[in-house]
């Protein structure tokens, strides 16, 4: 039986069924989420055991240590770690004609950054991509990439969530003069969304997208409009190059600031704007305007 006939069968049989990898994360809990609402039965990878239900069954493990994964569905989305991803569908068997993977816009964005490590993430990137495209083409699938800007909206993400912690816990938070880079910021159920969307869009078979936010602004009115959703609300305050070297230092001789990238400061003052003009054509793709509150920003329990 091929590989049309065979998910064919499967979906006449229990509805349409997904793999989605990365279920568990700020996209994929979205994603899973919708998935179910709309009646499919999905399988979810997941590194923490995790409570199975209606249309629903969590597969525990992680590309290393992979569990038994089903032989075939319908859908297979990606909402983790793209070249792991890429790496693990280049070599698999599993059935399925449609395939939907998110990566990042930094594949664009730090393409020519002055660090090392970034520039090889984006390489990694860009490879990744093409493995995946190189690997569905090969055995007949349809293969899509989404490509996210700034993620917001489950309280998990590493920028506009952190910057909310890092502001709550010191009532202020600081930015160097002149952070004006625009930015868009797009919230995860409007990527989930997009995911979902895809399936069945024949256009964006073979293709990638960037996905921004529905609204651009600057980095500092980005900023100021996170810190207005708490309360109390944290003091912006903007501090002339040399002090904010200063203040930057003392942040991370004092270990508030593990894991910040080496360029994250500079490109506070770089455009970092996608055109949404190809999703919204194929995928029907309309975001939000930024519009933060306190419970999109919150860890969650």
């Amino acid at each position: 039986m091929g590989a049309s006939t065979r998910t064919a069968a499967v979906a006449a049989a229990d509805g349409r069924r997904a793999l989605v990898f990365g279920g568990s994360g700020q996209i994929g809990a979205a994603l899973v989420t919708r998935l179910r609402g709309a009646g499919w039965q999905v399988e979810a990878l997941t590194r923490e055991a995790r409570r199975s239900g209606p249309g629903l069954r969590w597969l525990q493990g992680e590309f290393a240590r992979l569990p038994p994964l089903p032989q075939a569905c319908d859908a297979i989305f990606s909402c983790g770690p793209l070249d792991l991803f890429s790496l693990w569908y280049a070599d698999a068997a599993i059935e399925c004609p449609r395939v939907i993977a998110f990566g990042s816009t930094s594949m664009a964005t730090k393409r020519a950054a002055a660090d090392a490590g970034e520039r090889e993430l984006a390489q990694r990137l860009a490879g990744a991509e093409t493995r995946i495209l190189d690997a569905a083409r090969a055995r007949g699938a349809a293969a899509t990439l989404l490509r996210p800007t700034l993620i917001y909206g489950a309280g998990r993400d590493r920028n506009l969530s952190r910057i909310a912690a890092l502001a709550a816990r010191s009532g202020v938070f600081l930015l160097p003069r002149g952070a004006c880079g625009l930015r868009q910021p797009v919230h995860v159920e409007d990527l989930a969304q997009a995911a979902w969307s895809a399936v069945d869009r024949p256009a964006s078979h073979g293709r990638g997208y960037a996905l921004p936010g529905g609204e651009t602004l600057p980095y500092r009115d980005m900023v100021a409009r996170t810190l207005a959703a708490l309360a109390p609300r944290p003091r912006l305050l903007e501090l002339p190059a040399p002090l904010f070297r200063l203040a930057l230092a003392a942040a991370h001789a004092a270990g508030r600031l593990r894991g910040l990238p080496p360029g994250a400061v500079a490109r506070m003052r770089e455009d970092l704007v996608f055109d949404m003009a190809d999703a919204r054509r194929d995928l029907g793709y309309a975001p939000r305007a930024f519009a933060p509150t306190a419970e999109m920003l919150a860890p969650p329990p």
